[in-house]
């Protein structure tokens, strides 16, 4: 069960809570090291408002839409690929005629930002979305198109993947600026962010809106714009800001002079509109994260599962146990690197959950291995061939573990049998005939207990006890507990018929046979163990075989082992109490040979007969009338009529 839970663990630690915090930890490591060092990109620039934007215009929320309008205009005659804008018009304001007539008028193909309540309701309302929509319409027909700026971070609130892309939204904002196929709405994997080559020069030009918004300045900026993808958005220090796998390193870097840069990210997040940078440029390298095979993780989880129990097996020293595990941890530690180095994304790629699953499955193969003692060895081995079926002996010296040395609760099926009159005609005959007679029959039954792959418990005089379900349970040990009750009958009768002359008539065997619980294993003093059950099942067995005397059967099982064992060959007898207990059972009959539609339709009427339904009752009377050979049913019939208050009958 441990090396389960260890399997489990190694493959599934990123759906584990708290575990997945450190797998989010280990992968923001692993991006980090393997994320590619650039130069500045001379495809992308980025245009903010800054707070001393927002300073200047006296406007903090909504942005100034006039300084937009006049740089757009400008942007307008520079030449750029595309203008991306990751800014919301959600809400009337008095410069929206101009900013509207700035849209009209472009050349350029320019992609404005759309969100929907449905996708986003914690911060668009459906009369943002309405207002959004009216705006966009206005400016339809031009240049201008909507286009998705949705981004959905993980749990704790860091943008690793690129969000999903429903189909009710225009196209993500940098699929729309480059005309991106559909089929990349699909793609939902790892952003492949970028660290810059040099501290000083960020990834990315960053270029105040308030110079292109001024004539004067802005055709000299020109060179900086043309040929160039243009995104437009907000620098502000409380506003659109991410985590990213990249926070902890670039909030740490500084310039050679180990001066903090001034245009990291604001208390370690990145601007949204940095965010879109990166994904536009990893559409423009085309550099997609290929998923892991699940059957690749898997195979990883099992290796480590593997590697950790037979290192705790492998029975070297001490110094060759930790060259052994430091060759592994460093095989682990190196192969989620490699995949992210080689273009997997690695985010199910559970490598804190390698690291538990071995310790797990070290220590559960280490304690299974130091639990198992040489006197277990021995009595397996001396045990085994006296009263257990030949594929269980196999599967215990294989696995000794299956014969536990102590007591454990288990449910078998417990067949008790009986030769009737056994005791009488031992006393009629020589003693050396007894013994013959009594070793051949329980040769005998004992032939037909481990041919079915039983356990034998324990002979007492001429009666076997035996059991299935322990040591080891097979899914049809009902069954084979069932053949073997009718099969220990009929070595009865063969057994009965072949007496030798001269010797007494011998009774017939009965058997009882009872599905329950029992405390089994072994137990006796230090010089003398038995494997046996103990238990109320032992007993429920006995008193079974004891009522087909009365009952007139021959094989009587209990309503919990019919129930159990699925071998529908059963017809109902009714309810009892047996003879020294209190609570009423029901019993029932193995009769094979009667046809499946009679015992249902026999089972029927009794269950109507024992609920008092006096129909039912004449129905069994009349039938034990016209079957007079049918004892078990005539009995049946009686112990209806002389039922006590409550629906049973008391045997004595």
């Amino acid at each position: 069960m441990l090396l389960i839970a260890s399997l489990l663990f190694a493959r599934y630690s990123w759906e584990i809570p708290l575990a997945v915090t450190a797998e989010r930890s280990l992968y923001d490591l692993r991006a980090v090291a393997t994320a590619p060092r650039v130069a500045q990109d001379p495809r992308i620039v980025l245009v903010t408002y800054t707070d001393e934007t927002l300073a200047a215009t006296a406007k903090r929320s909504p942005l100034d839409r006039a300084i937009l309008a006049k740089a757009l205009t400008a942007l307008d005659g520079m030449g750029a690929k595309s203008i991306g804008i990751d800014i919301l018009i959600d809400q009337a304001q008095p410069e929206d005629q101009q900013l509207i007539d700035a849209f009209r008028a472009m050349k350029t193909p320019t992609y404005l930002a759309f969100a929907s309540h449905n996708t986003n309701n914690a911060n668009m309302r459906d009369w943002q979305e309405q207002f959004l929509s009216n705006f966009q319409r206005s400016i339809a027909g031009g240049a201008v198109h909507p286009a998705s700026v949705f981004f959905l971070p993980d749990l704790d609130g860091t943008m690793r993947s690129w969000p999903e892309q429903p189909r009710s939204l225009p196209p993500l904002l940098s699929n729309a600026m480059t005309g991106a196929p559909e089929s990349l709405r699909n793609y939902n994997r790892a952003i492949a962010y970028r660290l810059a080559q040099d501290a000083s020069r960020p990834v990315f030009t960053k270029l105040p809106i308030d110079l292109l918004a001024n004539p004067d300045v802005a055709m000299a900026l020109k060179d900086q714009i043309a040929g160039r993808y243009v995104l437009i958005g907000g620098d502000i220090i409380d506003t659109d800001q991410f985590a990213t796998p990249m926070t902890w390193y670039i909030d740490k870097a500084t310039d050679s002079n180990g001066v903090p840069l001034e245009d990291r990210p604001r208390n370690g997040q990145t601007i949204g509109l940095e965010v879109h940078a990166h994904m536009l440029a990893q559409l423009l390298d085309g550099r997609w994260k290929q998923a892991m095979p699940d059957t690749a993780i898997w195979a990883c989880a099992l290796l480590v599962v593997l590697a950790g129990a037979l290192t705790a097996l492998s029975g070297l020293p001490v110094w060759g146990v930790a060259l052994f595990v430091l060759a592994q941890g460093a095989l682990f530690a190196s192969l989620p690197v490699g995949a992210e180095m080689i273009g997997l994304d690695t985010q199910t790629l559970p490598q804190f959950g390698w690291g538990v699953g071995w310790v797990i499955a070290f220590l559960a193969a280490g304690s299974a291995a130091r639990a198992l003692s040489g006197e277990q060895r021995r009595f397996a081995q001396s045990a085994l061939g006296k009263y257990l079926p030949r594929d269980i002996a196999a599967e215990i010296l294989r696995n000794p573990d299956s014969l536990s040395l102590t007591g454990e609760k288990r449910p078998i099926y417990v067949v008790f049998t009986d030769l009737e009159g056994f005791t009488k005609l031992s006393h009629a005959i020589e003693p050396e005939m007894v013994a013959t007679l009594l070793n051949r029959y329980l040769d005998m039954l004992s032939d037909v207990v481990l041919g079915q792959g039983g356990t034998i418990d324990k002979f007492v005089g001429d009666a076997v006890v035996a059991f299935w379900g322990a040591p080891i349970a097979r899914e049809d040990d009902g069954a084979r507990a069932v053949a073997a009750a009718l099969a220990m009958h009929e070595a009865g009768e063969r057994f009965r018929a072949e007496a030798p002359e001269g010797v007494p008539a011998i009774g017939k065997t009965r058997v009882g046979i009872h599905y329950g619980e029992a405390i089994v294993g072994n137990f006796g003093g230090e010089g003398r163990i038995q494997y046996t059950a103990l238990g109320d099942a032992m007993n429920t067995a006995a008193r079974l075989e004891s009522a087909n005397k009365q009952t007139k059967t021959n094989v009587l099982a209990s309503g919990e082992l019919v129930a159990r064992a699925g071998v529908p060959i059963f017809r109902p007898l009714g309810r009892v109490v047996l003879r020294g207990r209190a609570t009423p059972i029901s019993i029932w009959e193995p009769v094979p040979n009667l046809l499946a539609e009679k015992r249902t339709a026999f089972a029927h009427k009794v269950d109507a007969a024992v609920r008092g339904d006096a129909t039912a009752r004449a129905d069994l009377e009349r039938d034990s009338i016209n079957h007079p050979d049918d004892a078990p049913l005539r009995n049946l019939v009686y112990r209806l009529e002389h039922e006590a208050e409550g629906g049973y009958f008391v045997l004595d």
